[in-house]
């Protein structure tokens, strides 16, 4: 599958996958200079490209666990989703969960993009729903943590 990027500044980078069974895409920062995130704090940090996602999919924008793990940096909304209909630059917005400073700096690996398949659901009223073993069982119904 080819998804089309428009670059949209200088020092905008492709994202690219670091290996051949890599499922995301790198996403790096592009910003001329470092920006800082203070501690329980975040920030947008640009890609400086856009994508065109086909219809049917979306682009998720997903942690690196490295930096996650490390530093505690990861999207603000866990996951980031880009439509197939946006056209916009890729923003990535960051939070800082951990107690140091981080910062970031130009041309840094800052988030994942893996393209997904998307239902196009339509959500209808229902006077009742079928049912399963597991009910309305919910948080910890199964016994698994």
């Amino acid at each position: 599958m080819e998804i089309r990027i428009k670059l949209l500044r200088e020092g905008a980078v492709l994202p690219r996958r670091a290996t051949p069974g890599s499922a995301g895409a790198d996403i790096h920062a592009c910003i001329e200079d470092p920006v800082v995130i203070a501690p329980r704090s975040s920030a947008q940090i640009p890609s400086g490209f856009a994508v065109e996602v086909p219809e049917g999919y979306a682009a998720f924008v997903f942690a690196r666990s490295g930096l996650s793990r490390k530093h505690g940096v990861a999207p603000v909304n866990g996951v980031g989703v880009v439509d197939s209909d946006y056209r916009g630059e890729v923003i990535v917005a960051l939070t800082n969960h951990f107690d140091e400073p981080y910062t970031v700096t130009p041309g840094e690996r800052v988030a994942q993009l893996v393209i997904m398949p998307v239902a196009a659901a339509e959500f209808v009223p229902a006077d009742d729903l079928t049912d399963t073993d597991r009910g309305a069982g919910g948080f910890g119904s199964t016994g698994a943590y």
